[in-house]
Formats: structure tokens, C-alpha cells, sequence
């Protein structure tokens, strides 16, 4: 399971060394968040070091669908749902900062980025009206976006009738790693540190700065940045308002006689369907995304990889997989990111998430925010952003989404007691987790290897559940993720899952 983009991309080395001494900045994570905040902030004259848990572009940058887009399905009228239209301007605004940024910094280095018509539609009559409730906020955002009924399929090139659509042109699809893969080149020419495989596990404030712990030892800084998507410290409990999900993408080479898809698409329908198209060396891709699916909560993540194939296959006849991954993303339950201090941290740490599913431009936008809070530099449209209190809307979805958390530990814990013992292995990509003496064990078989680790998430302990497509063990709380031998894959959890005993 590898991303198309990071199969296509030039090599990013690695760097095992250890954490630099002497940084003013730390940053964790090194998405696009992390290398565009070090990026603006070492221009400034700062010294600045970035800590990545992983390799460059291993988490969601590198396993997007890559869309640089203002049109972003419904997420406009939920912002005003929730916010008014005030609120809405300013992060429409935010978008637009970022897409000039991208622009600026990497229209020049050849297949990065290109132009494409962002498209928004419906198949069904049924959705007819959420589109229209785009359109409307679109409208009070000033995006000059175009309604159309019933438009053909040479129009937009794709093998199905579309009943409605909004169409906004002038916007980008990019190549994510080719991406990291410059800002890393250009970092480290500059001789900005860019440690890889080493995890933030900790953070200490005081008066005099913030002592960063890692898996490769301390270091000293005045300010750390956060951008590892889910935050792992949980001062401020900003994890609890963060919805995970995770959406699979399936890359497939198309016949020579095949429709091709005219710019980038995004369905409003159940379930929701991505599609971009790219010329690869030659190869004519076809990259589909998903709908989104709670992270932990689903009983066979496989079905919906192969639901996806199936449509694929049904929509264009000989499309041919050539590969596919997923990608996590979190909600804020404000429905804007966040982008700000961390509270109870004097400052001194800030961070960054709750992309919700447009993490190129909300990244840039993020790090916009964080780089000017930092550097002193206030935007008016991220002054009206920091300034944004959540109402009770916001506060009636964070109940929500915490007492789904609160029945997911329960329950979880009360059939981790009653599974029964079974002493045959599970068969190979399968996962159970039983009870052996008081303790749930994470009992799974991947390539002929049998491993058992604790079935108990370190970051708050819920119970894990298998998944069976990417072969992993996944927290239905908030998201972290584990390997079969109980390596972090994702957080908020920092720590691994302990061995089991035999």
C-alpha cells in the first residue's frame, strides 16, 4: 500500500541524527504544514529544526488526493451554518492567501502544480437542494463559482449522468510529495535540520521555553510547533474536539479509449466520490477518493475499498489498479481549523489541524496563521479567524462527538471481557481482540506472523479494533493507529502498544 504520489516522486532521504540543539523553533511534523511554517519562519531570520515521527510526507500530505481548491464540496455552507457569513469571508480568504502562496513558491518547479476546474455535483435529485446551499455561500464568499443543470457527459468527461453541479475555474491540483519533496530541498540547502524517525512524545513549559521530548532525547527551544495533524500533547484537550476519519484512494491507469475526467470532481452523494486525472509519464491515472469513515469503527474497512473498485470498474471498463492507500483527516467540531496557541502552554506552543479533508489549502493557511503569531504579522481575515469563539452549535457537536467516544470505551471494554479464547492463530489479514486473563490482547496474522500485542490504546485507553484493508490496528476514540507489532502509526497516542504475554 503506497501512495501514487509518493511512487512517482523523487526520493526524500532521510536524517536519523539527533533532535538539533540550539533551534528558537521547533516543529513537529513534516507534512505541509510543518516544511511551509519552516519555510516562512526560517525567511524571517529564525532558527528553526523540524522533528518528523515518520519519514517526509508519510501521514496525510503524502496520501492525499492533492486538490488546491476554494470549491470544497459543502464545507462552505457548514462554515456558515456554523460561523455566519463573516467568519466564512475570513476563511475563504485564508484559502485564497494559501493558494497564492503555493503558486508563488511552486508554479515554477515542473509537475507540481496545475490548473484545473474545480467541480462540485450530484447524481441524485435528492441533493439537489445542498447544492444550491453551496452555491449560496459561495455566492456571499465572492467566489464566482457556475451553476449548471443536467450538463452533458462530454462537458465534463466523466461516464455518468450528473443532475446539478457547480463549477469554479482556475483552481489546482498538485503533486503532494513532488511538493514536500522541493521544500525539503529547499530547507535543507539552507541548513534547516529535518530530522526524520524521530517522535514527539512530550513537551515541558517554563519560564524560559519549552523542553521538547523525542524518541531520540531532549531538546530546548522557545517556541514548538504542532503539526502532526492529530496534537499529541493533551493540555487543553484540544483532541476532544477533533473528529477522525480515515477515505481510501484507488489510482487506476485508464484505457486509451476511456472518458477523462475534465478537472477536479467531488460528489455531495452517499457515498461521496473524488476524482482527479493525471498525465504520468505517458500514462493516462485516474485517481478516486471515497467517502469518509470513522477511524476504529468500522466492522471490515475492506468492503469499502472494494465498493470503490467497483465503481470504478462499472463507471470506466478496463481501468486497471495500479495502486491505492488512505489518508486521515480531522473535523474540528467548529468546522474551522485550528490555528493557534495551545492552551496552558504560555504561548509557547502552538498548533495546527482540523483540515477537514482540505488539508493543501487549510495547511498553508494554518501555517500562514502560525508563522504571523509567531513573527507578530496580523492578517485581518486571521485576526477575525483567532478571534472566532465557538457558539453552541459547536458545543452540541463536541457532546456529541465525546459521548459517541464515551459509548465506544464502554462498550468496547465490556466485549474485550466477554470475547472468548480461541488457540488458533487468526487466519492471515485477519484481527481479533480477546481477553487473556484481565487484559485485552490484539491478536493478528499478517504475511504468516502471528503477534499479540495489548489490545489497550495508550493515549486514553480505548480498545482497539482490527482493520482489515490496511492490516492495522486502529483506536475508535480519536483516531491514534498501530501496526500489527504495536509501532504508532498515527496519534494523538505517542507510545506503542506493549507485548502481550504468551
Amino acid at each position: 500500500m503506497e501512495s501514487l504520489w509518493r511512487q512517482t516522486a523523487p526520493h526524500i532521504p532521510d536524517d536519523p541524527s539527533a533532535p538539533p540543539k540550539g533551534s528558537t523553533i521547533v516543529v513537529a511534523g513534516a507534512g505541509l504544514t510543518g516544511l511551509a511554517v519552516a519555510t516562512m519562519l526560517h525567511r524571517a531570520g529564525m532558527r528553526v529544526a523540524v522533528v518528523e515521527a515518520r519519514s517526509i510526507g508519510a501521514v496525510t500530505t503524502g496520501n492525499t488526493t492533492g486538490k488546491l481548491s476554494l470549491l470544497q464540496g459543502d464545507v462552505l455552507s457548514r462554515i456558515r451554518s456554523h460561523a455566519g457569513d463573516e467568519i466564512l469571508r475570513a476563511y475563504v480568504e485564508s484559502n485564497r492567501a494559501a493558494q497564492e502562496w503555493v503558486q508563488r513558491e511552486l508554479r515554477p518547479v515542473q509537475g507540481v502544480i496545475a490548473a484545473r476546474p474545480a467541480v462540485t455535483y450530484t447524481v441524485s435529485g435528492d441533493r439537489v437542494t445542498a447544492i444550491d446551499r453551496e452555491l449560496s455561500a459561495a455566492q456571499a464568499a465572492d467566489i464566482p463559482v457556475e451553476r449548471l443543470d443536467r450538463p452533458s457527459r462530454e462537458e465534463f468527461g466523466v461516464p455518468f449522468d450528473v443532475v446539478a453541479a457547480l463549477r469554479l475555474d482556475g483552481q489546482f491540483q498538485l503533486h503532494p510529495v513532488r511538493l514536500l519533496a522541493e521544500l525539503t530541498r529547499r530547507l535543507r540547502a539552507d541548513g534547516v535540520p529535518i530530522v526524520t524517525g524521530c517522535r514527539l512524545t512530550d513537551a515541558d513549559v517554563d519560564d524560559h521555553g519549552v523542553t521538547v521530548k523525542t524518541t531520540r532525547g531532549e531538546v530546548r527551544c522557545a517556541t514548538l510547533v504542532l503539526a502532526t495533524g492529530a496534537v499529541p500533547l493533551d493540555r487543553g484537550l484540544l483532541f476532544a474536539t477533533l473528529v477522525p476519519s480515515r477515505s481510501f484512494v484507488v489510482a487506476y491507469d485508464l484505457p486509451r479509449e476511456a472518458a477523462v475526467p475534465q478537472g477536479m470532481f467531488l460528489s455531495l452523494d452517499e457515498p461521496s466520490r473524488s476524482i482527479r486525472c493525471d498525465d504520468l509519464g505517458g500514462a493516462r491515472v485516474l485517481t478516486l477518493g471515497s467517502g469518509a469513515h470513522p477511524t476504529g469503527r468500522v466492522e471490515r474497512t475492506s468492503d469499502l475499498l472494494s465498493e470503490l473498485d467497483e465503481w470504478a470498474r462499472s463507471s470506466w471498463p478496463g481501468a486497471r489498479r495500479r495502486t491505492w492507500w488512505a489518508a486521515q483527516d480531522y473535523r474540528s467540531v467548529s468546522h474551522l481549523p485550528f490555528a493557534g496557541v495551545l492552551p496552558r502552554t504560555s504561548g509557547r506552543i502552538l498548533a495546527a489541524t482540523g483540515y477537514d479533508k482540505w488539508g493543501m489549502t487549510n495547511a498553508v493557511a494554518s501555517a500562514l496563521r502560525v508563522a504571523g503569531r509567531i513573527l507578530e504579522r496580523h492578517e485581518p481575515w486571521a485576526d477575525a479567524l483567532d478571534s472566532h469563539h465557538a457558539g453552541m452549535a459547536d458545543f452540541g457537536e463536541a457532546v456529541q462527538a465525546n459521548a459517541s467516544v464515551g459509548g465506544h470505551l464502554v462498550a468496547d471494554w465490556v466485549r474485550a471481557g466477554v470475547a472468548p479464547v480461541s488457540g488458533e492463530a487468526p487466519a492471515d489479514r485477519h484481527g481479533r481482540v480477546v481477553r487473556r486473563g484481565m487484559s485485552p490482547v490484539a491478536e493478528s496474522t499478517v504475511a504468516g506472523v502471528t503477534r499479540r500485542v495489548s489490545g489497550v490504546c495508550t493515549h486514553l485507553g480505548g480498545i482497539v479494533s482490527w482493520n482489515d484493508a490496511e492490516c492495522t490496528w486502529d483506536c475508535p476514540l480519536h483516531g491514534s493507529r498501530f501496526s500489527p507489532d504495536g509501532r504508532v502509526l498515527e496519534g494523538p497516542a505517542v507510545q506503542p502498544l506493549s507485548q502481550a504475554e504468551e
